[in-house]
C-alpha cells in the first residue's frame, strides 16, 4: 500500500506533464490547467497521508524499487525515503505548488502555449519531488539536474524575447558550475565510503574515526556546499536568480519561494552528519551566507522593478538560512525555509496580481494608489510584508529572530551583519508597499481606467498564503517548538527547549526596533516626503553602484565571459581551421589518388594485357633474385 501510494505521490505530476505535452493543446486551456493542478494536488494528498502515518507510527517509509548500480565495492538501489525531513519538504513543495498551479490557470489564460507552461510546471514539481524523496545522493542528483533543466525551460518560456533566453541560459550555466562541485563531492564520498546512500553514509562516517582526519572529507563537504551555492544563489553564484525574473510570475513564485532555491538548504540539512564533522566548512557556510544576506539586501534598497526587489530579497533570506546552517542550527534554517515559503510565495503572486492589473507594468515608479482598487492583493501582501520584516506576531518574526539569536550566541560579528540585513529588508519591503499601493496612481490614464482586483483564482491562493504567513510561526515557538520535536528523530538528538531569558528578550526587542526603524525611514521618504526613486539616467553616487548591482555582472563579463569568447574565437579561427584543413586535405588526397586510378580503367584490353605481363614479370624477377 505505502509503496504504491509513494509512486502515486512521485508520478502524479509526471502524468500531468505527459497529458499536457501530448493532449494539452487539443484539450483546451481550462482542461490543461485543471489537469496540471489536480496532478500536484494528488501528490499533496498523498504527502498528508504519509505525514499522518509518520506521526502515528514514528517510522520512516523506505520504498525499494530495484538495484540500480552493482559493482564490486559500490552498490546503489533505486529507492525512495519518506522520513521527517523529506515529508516536511514535500508538504510545502506540493501544497504551495498546488496554489501556484491554481493561480496560473487565470494568470496564463491568455497565453497561446498555456498547455506547454503547465507541462513544464508539472515536470518541475516531479523533479523536485524526486530530489526530496531520493534515499541516496545519486537519485537526489537526478532531481537536482531535473529542476535545473525545468528552470531553464520556464525562465525562457517567452522565448521570442532574446533577453529572456539570455536569462535562461545564464541560470542554466551558473547552476552547472555549482553542479560540477556537487559531482566532485559525490565522487569523493563514493571513493571514501563505497556508497552514496544516506543511512549507510551516516553510519560509515560516524563509526569510522580514522576517516575524520582525512582531508578529503572536508573537501567533499566544501564541494557539496559549492553545489548548494549554485542552486540556492549564494555568493559568487547568485547573479542568475534576479535575472530569472524574466519568466512568468508563477515561475518566480515556484522557483524562488518553496522549491528549487531551497534545494541547497535541503541537501546540507540532509547531510548534516558530514558538515558537523567539518567545522571549517561550516564557518565558510556561515560567512558566505551572512555576506550574501547583506549584499543582496543592499542591492534591493534601490531597485525599481517590483519583481527584482523580491528576487534580491530571496537571495538575502537564503543567506540568512545558510548563516543558520553554518552555525549548526539546522532546525532553525528549516523553520525559516517554511515561513519564507509562505510569505515569499504570497509576495511574488501578489506582485503578479499587480502586474496583471497594470497589463505588464513592473516599474514601481509607474504604480501607486492601488490599495483601494485592489484591496485583497494589498492586504495579503501587507501581511506577508510584515512577516518578512520580522514584525510580531507574524511568521517571519519567529524564524528570523531564531536565526539572529543563534548568530548572537555563535558569533556576534555575524549577528551584527545579519541584523543590518534585516533592517534593510524592512526598509525595502515597505518601500515596495508604499510605492505600489499608497499616494496617487502614477500610471497612464488607460491603466487607471482598467484598474481592478484580480479574479478569484488569483486572490484565493493569496489569501491562503497570507493566512499561513500570519500564523506559520506557531510551529516553532520558543520553549514549545513542535518543529524541533518533529525533527528530533531525524537528527538523532534530544530536543533542547529554548527558554527565553533576559538576553533573548533583549535581542527580540533589538530586532523589532531595527525592523521599525527600517519601516520608519521608508515611511518618512515615500509617504511623508512623497519621494519617488530617480529615473535611471539621474541615479548617482552609491545609489548608482547599488542600482547596477555592484557591477558584478560586468566584472564577470570582463573576467570570464569575454576571455572565453576570445579563446574560443582563437580556436575557431586558427586551430579549428588548421585541423579542418588537414582533415579535408587527406580527403582531397584520397579523392585525387582515386581519380588517377580510375583513369587506368579505360576499357582498353591491350593496356590490361600489358599491365598483366608487367605484373607477372615483376613477381618472377623478385622470386629469382631473392
Amino acid at each position: 500500500m505505502e509503496k504504491k501510494l509513494a509512486l502515486v505521490l512521485l508520478l502524479a505530476p509526471f502524468c500531468g506533464f505527459l497529458f499536457n505535452v501530448f493532449l494539452g493543446k487539443k484539450a483546451g486551456k481550462s482542461i490543461s490547467g485543471i489537469i496540471g493542478t489536480l496532478s500536484v494536488l494528488i501528490s499533496f494528498f498523498a504527502t498528508t497521508y504519509f505525514f499522518a502515518l509518520l506521526q502515528s507510527t514514528g517510522q520512516p517509509v523506505q520504498v525499494d524499487l530495484f538495484q540500480w548500480i552493482s559493482l564490486e565495492k559500490f552498490n546503489i538501489d533505486f529507492s525512495f525515503l519518506l522520513d521527517q525531513l523529506s515529508i516536511l519538504w514535500l508538504l510545502f513543495v506540493t501544497g504551495i505548488g498546488t496554489l501556484i498551479h491554481m493561480y496560473s490557470i487565470s494568470y496564463m489564460h491568455d497565453d497561446e502555449n498555456m498547455h506547454k507552461f503547465f507541462a513544464y510546471l508539472n515536470l518541475f514539481v516531479f523533479f523536485m519531488i524526486t530530489l526530496v524523496m531520493g534515499s541516496n545522493l545519486l537519485i537526489m542528483f537526478i532531481g537536482w539536474e531535473g529542476v535545473g533543466l525545468c528552470s531553464y525551460l520556464l525562465i525562457g518560456f517567452w522565448y521570442k524575447n532574446q533577453e529572456y533566453n539570455d536569462a535562461a541560459k545564464k541560470a542554466f550555466i551558473m547552476n552547472r558550475i555549482g553542479d560540477l562541485g556537487l559531482l566532485i563531492g559525490l565522487f569523493i564520498l563514493g571513493y571514501l565510503f563505497h556508497t552514496l546512500d544516506y543511512a549507510t553514509l551516516k553510519t560509515s562516517i560516524l563509526s569510522n574515526s580514522a576517516v575524520l582526519s582525512n582531508p578529503l572529507l572536508s573537501i567533499a563537504a566544501l564541494c557539496l556546499f559549492i553545489g548548494a551555492c549554485g542552486k540556492s544563489a549564494q555568493i559568487p553564484l547568485y547573479t542568475w536568480l534576479p535575472d530569472a525574473m524574466a519568466g512568468p510570475t508563477p515561475v518566480s513564485a515556484l522557483i524562488h519561494a518553496a522549491t528549487m532555491v531551497t534545494a541547497g538548504i535541503f541537501m546540507v540539512t540532509r547531510m548534516h552528519f558530514l558538515f558537523d564533522l567539518t567545522p571549517y566548512v561550516q564557518d565558510i557556510i556561515a560567512i558566505v551566507g551572512t555576506i550574501t544576506a547583506v549584499v543582496a539586501a543592499s542591492i534591493g534598497l534601490v531597485q525599481t522593478d517590483i519583481k527584482k526587489v523580491l528576487a534580491y530579497s530571496t537571495v538575502s533570506q537564503l543567506g540568512l538560512m545558510f548563516l543558520a546552517l553554518g552555525l549548526g542550527a539546522y532546525e532553525v534554517a528549516v523553520f525559516h525555509v517554511i515561513t519564507h515559503a509562505f510569505f515569499k510565495a504570497c509576495l511574488f503572486l501578489g506582485s503578479g496580481s499587480v502586474i496583471h492589473a497594470l497589463h505588464g507594468e513592473q516599474d514601481m515608479r509607474r504604480m501607486g494608489g492601488l490599495r483601494k482598487a485592489m484591496p485583497v492583493t494589498f492586504w495579503t501582501m501587507m501581511i506577508s510584508t510584515l512577516a518578512i520584516a520580522g514584525i510580531f506576531p507574524f511568521a517571519g518574526f519567529w524564524s528570523k529572530d531564531e536565526i539572529l539569536m543563534t548568530a548572537f550566541h555563535g558569533n556576534i560579528v555575524l549577528w551584527v551583519i545579519g541584523s543590518i540585513a534585516s533592517i534593510m529588508t524592512a526598509f525595502y519591503m515597505f518601500r515596495l508597499m508604499y510605492l505600489t499601493f499608497f499616494q496617487e496612481f502614477r500610471g497612464t490614464e488607460e491603466q487607471k481606467h482598467h484598474l481592478h482586483e484580480s479574479p478569484s483564482l488569483i486572490t484565493i491562493p493569496l489569501i491562503i498564503l497570507a493566512f499561513l504567513a500570519a500564523i506559520g510561526g506557531l510551529i516553532s515557538l520558543p520553549g514549545n517548538s513542535w518543529l524541533n520535536h518533529y525533527l528530533e528523530p531525524f537528527f538523532n538528538k534530544a530536543h533542547e527547549a529554548h527558554h527565553l531569558g533576559a538576553t533573548e528578550y533583549t535581542l527580540m526587542a533589538i530586532a523589532t526596533a531595527g525592523a521599525l526603524l527600517g519601516i520608519g525611514i521608508a515611511y518618512s521618504k515615500y509617504i511623508k516626503q512623497n519621494q519617488l526613486p530617480a529615473e535611471d539616467s539621474e541615479i548617482k553616487g552609491i545609489a548608482k553602484v547599488l542600482y547596477n548591482k555592484y557591477y558584478v555582472d560586468e566584472a564577470y563579463e570582463a573576467l570570464f565571459v569575454n576571455p572565453l569568447y576570445k579563446v574560443s574565437h582563437f580556436f575557431r579561427k586558427y586551430v579549428e581551421e588548421a585541423v579542418s584543413g588537414f582533415v579535408f586535405g587527406l580527403g582531397k588526397l584520397t579523392n585525387e589518388i582515386g581519380n588517377q586510378g580510375k583513369s587506368v580503367q579505360n576499357g582498353s584490353i591491350g593496356l590490361y594485357l600489358f599491365a598483366f605481363v608487367i605484373g607477372v614479370s615483376s613477381i618472377l624477377i623478385y622470386l629469382f633474385l631473392v
